[in-house]
C-alpha cells in the first residue's frame, strides 16, 4: 500500500516536472510599448491572439525612452523579469528628439548601445528580437520631416539584425506598406496612428498581428 502511494506521488512530482511553462516575453521600448499593455493596446490585443498556456506576455516600455536609457534600465526592468524572450522596440526617440529637443541618438553611438543591449540580454539567456520604427509620420511620398533619418535608423537596425543573426520585425516597412495601400490621400496621421507616432485602434491590431506572426514563426514554445 505504501509502495503504491510512494510510486503514484512519485509520478505526480514526475508529470508536474515536466508540465511546460510558458514562454515569457518581455516587451522592451518606449511609449507605444507602455500604452501596449493598456486594454485595446498591442500587447493586450497579442494576449489573446496567443495561447496563454503556450506564452506570458510583460510590457516594460517607459515614455521618450532612447536606446541608452533601455540599456540603463534593462537589470530592472527586463532581466529581473527572467525573460525567456526580449522584443526590443525603439528608436523613434532617436531619431525624433533629434529636431524637436536636440536630445536624439547619433547613428555610430545608436548601433553601440543597441548592440550592448542585445550583448546582456544574450549573456541572460534570452531570444532577441529585434524591430524597426514605424513611423513618425504616415505620408507615403517621404515627405515627413523625419522620412529620412527613420529610413536609415530602420536600416540600421536590420543590418545589425543581420550581423547578430537576430530575427527582426520590419514594422517601418509593414506600415508603409500598408499605408501605400490604405492612404490614398497622403494624410500624416489617422490611419495607424494617432499623432503620427503613436497607435490608434487600427495600429495596435496591425501591430499585434505582426507580432503575432514573428512570435509564432520564430519562438517555439517550451
Amino acid at each position: 500500500m505504501r509502495t503504491g502511494l510512494a510510486l503514484l506521488l512519485f509520478a505526480l512530482v514526475l508529470t508536474t516536472a515536466f508540465i511546460a511553462k510558458p514562454t515569457r516575453v518581455v516587451f522592451f521600448g518606449d511609449s507605444i510599448t507602455q500604452a501596449g499593455v493598456n486594454p485595446g493596446g498591442y500587447i493586450d490585443r497579442l494576449r489573446k491572439m496567443l495561447p496563454a498556456d503556450q506564452f506570458e506576455l510583460i510590457g516594460a516600455g517607459i515614455g521618450g525612452n532612447k536606446i541608452y536609457d533601455l540599456f540603463l534600465r534593462m537589470d530592472t526592468d527586463v532581466l529581473a523579469q527572467k525573460p525567456d524572450v526580449v522584443v526590443v522596440w525603439v528608436g523613434v526617440n532617436d531619431v525624433w528628439h533629434k529636431s524637436s529637443f536636440g536630445t536624439g541618438t547619433d547613428p555610430d553611438k545608436f548601433v553601440k548601445f543597441y548592440d550592448a543591449v542585445i550583448d546582456k540580454l544574450q549573456a541572460a539567456g534570452a531570444k532577441v528580437m529585434l524591430c524597426t520604427p514605424a513611423a513618425i509620420g504616415e505620408k507615403t511620398d517621404f515627405s515627413n520631416q523625419q522620412d529620412g533619418d527613420l529610413n536609415q535608423y530602420s536600416q540600421l537596425i536590420r543590418d545589425l539584425a543581420k550581423r547578430r543573426n537576430l530575427p527582426v520585425i520590419d514594422l517601418r516597412k509593414a506600415f508603409l506598406e500598408y499605408n501605400v495601400k490604405n492612404n490614398p490621400d497622403n494624410k500624416d496621421k489617422g490611419i495607424l496612428t494617432t499623432d503620427r507616432v503613436h497607435l490608434n485602434d487600427a495600429g495596435n491590431q496591425f501591430v499585434a498581428e505582426q507580432m503575432q506572426k514573428a512570435l509564432t514563426g520564430n519562438v517555439a514554445a517550451k
